[in-house]
C-alpha cells in the first residue's frame, strides 16, 4: 500500500515546476528516501535529473539532514567520474537536489543485459569508479553504498558514480537501522554488515565485489535474506574469480583478493593503491588480448606514467633494454601460465624512473598511527596540485619538542624490490629535515627499518637525495623537522610529489 501511495504521489508531481525553474517530465527511478525525475531546466534549456525527498519522511530531522548532507558533500566534488550536483532547494515542502542528467544506463542494467563483461571493460569501469571514489575520499567522504545500481554509464561509455545518499551516515548504527537505506547487502563490507566504523576501505571492498560481478556476471554470495548475504560477507571467503572465469589473469585476481580481504587492515590502505594495481592488471589483460577496446582504450590513455608498464620519461638506451626485457618476461609468463611470476628484485639501470605502486602514512607509537592517511596517494599521483601533508604542529618545528615523538613519515612502495639510487621530493615549503630508510618487507616500528640510506637537512622545495644502494621495496621518508607555515608557531610538511630513480 505504501509503495502504491508513493507511485501515485510520484505521478501526481509530473508537470510540476519546482522553484519556477525545473519542470518534472518523467520518473526515472525511486528508492526508500526519494524519487528521481527527468526534468527540464527552463532557465538554461537543458535536461537535468531532480531527486525529490519523499514527503512523508521530509519532516524527520535526521532524514532531512542526510538528504541535505548529500547535496553539500557532492557539490564539493568536481570529477568526470562523479555525477555532478547542479542545484538544491525546497519547494512546497519538497526538498530536492538537481544533478546533471546522464543519458545512458546503470551498470547493473548493463550487467543484466550482457551478462559478464569483457575482462578489459570490467577493469576499465572499476578504474573509473575508483577514480570517482578517490575524489570523494580526498574530501573525507565515504560513499558506503557502492553497487552497480549507483553507477551510470553515459552515452560515451564513461562510468559515473552517483547516489551519495547514505554517505557518512553509518558511523555508529548497524544493519538493523541501515538495511532500509542500503537496499541490498550484495556488496556490503564485513565491518559495515557488523555495524562497526567504516572508512574508505569499506568502499574498496564493495568495489572489489562489484569488479567480481562484472567479470563473472554474478554476485559472489547468495542467500534467502539480506541478512544471510551480509553474514556470508562476514564469514565466508570470496569465491575464486579464476574458477568461474579462467581467462582472468592472476594479476587481476590478486587485486580482487586483496580488495575484498575480510580484515580492513589487509586490504589496500587507500583507493590510490587499489587503482595502481588495477591499472597494471588492465595492461596485462590488454597485452594478453593483443589490444584494448571500448572504454579500456580511454582508461589506458589516462593511466599515469607511474602506473604504466613502460614509463614515458626519458631513459638511457641500456635502461630501455632492461625495462623492456622485464616487461616482456612478465607478460610472457602471464600469457603462458595465467599466473604471476615469482617476485624477484628488478634490475634498474642508472637514471631509470622507478614506478611507485602505493603510498602510506607512518606514525607509529607514541604517534596516533594516522597522519592524513587518506591523502597519501597525492604524493605519487601525476597531479602536481595534489599534496599529502603532515598534521599541523605548534610551538616548535622539531617533532620531539612539539609532539613528544621522534618524527612522522611517508612510505612509498615500489612495484617490486629494486635498488634505487636517487629520490626526489617536491614540497610546498622548504626548510624541513628527513631521513630515508629502505626495506624489502614493511616494518611496523622505526627500529625495524634499520640503518638509513639517505638524508636531507633544510630541504629545498625540490630536494634530490642520493641513496645508498640497498635492495628495497618500501622507502620511508622519516620527517623530524617541519616547515614553518601560515601564522607564527605553526609547522607542517606538504609533499606534492615523490619520485625514485635507479
Amino acid at each position: 500500500m505504501a509503495n502504491e501511495a508513493k507511485t501515485g504521489l510520484a505521478s501526481s508531481l509530473l508537470g510540476t515546476l519546482l522553484s519556477a525553474r525545473y519542470r518534472l517530465e518523467s520518473k526515472l527511478g525511486s528508492g526508500g528516501m526519494s524519487t528521481v525525475y527527468l526534468a527540464r531546466d527552463e532557465t538554461l534549456q537543458r535536461w537535468v535529473a531532480v531527486k525529490i525527498m519523499h514527503r512523508e519522511i521530509s519532516d524527520q530531522p535526521d532524514q532531512l539532514e542526510r538528504f541535505r548532507r548529500e547535496a553539500r558533500a557532492v557539490a564539493q566534488l568536481s570529477h568526470p567520474n562523479v555525477v555532478a550536483v547542479i542545484d538544491a532547494g525546497e519547494d512546497g515542502g519538497y526538498p530536492y537536489i538537481v544533478f546533471e542528467y546522464v543519458d545512458g544506463e546503470t551498470l547493473k542494467q548493463r550487467i543484466d543485459r550482457l551478462g559478464r563483461l569483457a575482462v578489459d571493460e570490467a577493469a576499465a569501469y572499476a578504474i573509473e569508479i575508483g577514480r570517482g571514489l578517490a575524489a570523494a575520499h580526498a574530501r573525507q567522504l565515504v560513499h558506503r553504498d557502492v553497487k552497480p545500481q549507483n553507477v551510470l554509464i553515459d552515452s560515451d561509455g564513461r562510468a559515473k558514480v552517483t547516489d551519495f545518499g547514505i554517505a557518512r551516515s553509518l558511523e555508529s548504527d548497524g544493519l538493523t537501522k541501515t538495511g532500509r537505506v542500503l537496499g541490498t547487502t550484495d556488496y556490503v563490507s564485513p565491518e559495515q554488515a557488523m555495524g562497526r566504523a567504516v572508512d574508505a576501505r569499506s568502499d574498496i571492498y564493495s568495489l572489489g565485489v562489484l569488479l567480481y560481478e562484472m567479470l563473472t556476471g554474478e554476485v559472489p554470495f547468495k542467500a534467502e535474506s539480506v541478512v544471510g548475504v551480509a553474514m556470508k560477507h562476514v564469514n565466508e571467503q570470496m569465491p575464486d574469480v579464476q574458477r568461474r572465469r579462467p581467462e582472468v589473469s592472476s594479476a587481476h585476481a590478486a587485486v580482487i583478493e586483496r580488495a575484498t580481504a575480510k580484515d580492513p587492515s589487509k586490504r589496500y590502505p587507500h583507493m590510490a593503491a587499489f587503482l595502481a594495481d588495477l591499472e597494471g592488471a588492465l595492461q596485462v589483460e590488454v597485452a594478453r588480448a593483443g589490444g584494448a577496446q571500448g572504454e579500456a582504450t580511454n582508461v589506458l590513455d589516462a593511466v599515469s606514467p607511474r602506473g604504466s608498464l613502460l614509463t614515458t620519461r626519458r631513459v638511457s638506451a641500456a635502461g630501455v633494454v632492461l625495462v623492456l626485457g622485464a616487461t616482456v618476461a612478465a607478460l610472457l609468463i602471464a600469457a603462458l601460465t595465467g599466473k604471476s611470476h615469482k617476485e624477484t628484485p628488478t634490475a634498474v639501470a642508472s637514471g631509470t624512473p622507478i614506478r611507485l605502486a602505493h603510498a602510506d602514512d607512518f606514525d607509529p607509537p607514541p604517534g596516533d598511527e594516522d597522519e592524513h592517511g587518506t591523502e597519501v596517494g597525492a604524493a605519487i599521483d601525476p597531479d602536481p596540485n595534489t599534496t599529502w601533508t603532515t598534521e599541523t604542529y605548534v610551538s616548535s618545528p622539531n617533532l620531539e619538542d612539539a609532539a613528544g615523538k621522534p618524527g612522522v613519515g611517508l612510505i612509498v612502495e615500489a612495484a617490486k624490490p629494486v635498488t634505487a639510487r636517487q629520490m626526489t621530493i617536491e614540497s610546498q615549503d622548504g626548510g624541513w629535515d628527513a631521513t630515508i630508510y629502505g626495506a624489502t618487507n614493511r616494518p611496523t616500528t622505526l627500529q625495524g627499518w634499520g640503518s638509513s640510506i639517505g638524508s636531507v637537512s633544510g630541504a629545498d622545495t625540490d630536494a634530490t637525495i642520493q641513496l645508498d644502494e640497498k635492495e628495497a621495496r618500501y622507502f620511508l621518508i622519516w620527517i623530524t623537522k617541519l616547515s614553518p607555515i601560515g601564522g607564527p608557531g605553526d609547522y607542517k610538511v606538504e609533499i606534492s610529489d615523490v619520485t625514485l630513480n635507479g
